[in-house]
């Protein structure tokens, strides 16, 4: 277990993104994703609440791991004293900083509390019925948009902000012009982080994949080798209980005769 002592904190991301240094990202699910970033070397860690465990923080290793606090409907925080219970909760179990793209009464809630906050601006998926699924930001109008929305954010003392599908040069001037760690999703190379999604990195998924999205091993094909392999050990084992070849000898627990000649006795059998 690492100590928390030795994880990054707030100070360091942020000395990344002075020195220029990129920072590696990934949303992740699993206790084996978790571990494998961490074996890896990723830098940061996107985890959603409902995946949030103490084991899951001790999988993560070193990685600075950001904690996303559901919106509405999908985890039932609606005030903003219910975004700060969460996330005192959370930093108690070793969150590093809390996603939230809630409203900006409720995320200055937080940044007041002392609570690094990450914001969210471009393609914000939880207010997509605004904007359709698209970039964000390809008019000089819609641009100036997400500058200002970047900057309120700023005003407000947010820690970062997740710059998603944007224009690349769009992400650049944005990440030169705040102090805030702009974790890219489709922004370019310019952000200061590289931000990618676990399934999409290890091929888990089929159909739509997102036009920012690179996958590095393709684990479908042999999930579904696994899944015939399977199927077809489950229907040995059915077809052992039918023919009644399972269990086996070794499979069943033994008793003397004698012992079991002594139990038929005392039942009268």
């Amino acid at each position: 277990m690492v100590h928390k002592a030795n994880r990054p904190t707030v100070h360091d991301m942020r000395a990344m993104k002075a020195r220029g240094q990129k920072i590696s990202m990934l949303y992740v699910t699993t206790l084996e994703e978790a571990a494998a970033a961490d074996a890896a070397g990723i830098h940061m860690l996107s985890i959603e609440s409902r995946f949030f465990t103490p084991e899951m923080r001790e999988a993560a290793g070193r990685c600075f791991v950001q904690v996303g606090l559901p919106f509405g409907p999908y985890g039932g925080l609606a005030t903003a004293e219910d975004y700060l219970r969460a996330a005192f909760r959370f930093t108690a179990m070793g969150g590093d900083c809390f996603y939230c793209a809630a409203s900006l009464d409720i995320q200055k809630a937080l940044c007041d509390n002392h609570m690094p906050v990450v914001a969210h601006v471009g393609l914000i998926p939880s207010y997509i019925t605004f904007t359709g699924w698209r970039a964000v930001g390809k008019t000089a109008a819609e641009a100036r948009s997400v500058w200002d929305h970047v900057k309120q954010l700023e005003a407000i003392g947010c820690f970062g902000a997740e710059l998603e599908v944007v224009p690349d040069r769009l992400g650049a001037l944005i990440s030169q012009n705040t102090p805030m760690i702009m974790l890219g999703m489709g922004a370019g190379p310019g952000a200061d982080a590289q931000y990618l999604f676990a399934e999409d990195v290890l091929g888990c998924t089929d159909g739509h994949k997102p036009r920012h999205a690179k996958t590095y091993r393709t684990f479908a094909a042999e999930y579904a080798r696994l899944q015939t392999e399977r199927i077809a050990a489950f229907r040995e084992f059915i077809a052992d209980v039918n023919a009644g070849s399972y269990p086996e000898p070794q499979h069943n627990v033994a008793m003397a005769d004698a012992e079991f000649a002594a139990f038929k006795a005392d039942l009268g059998l």
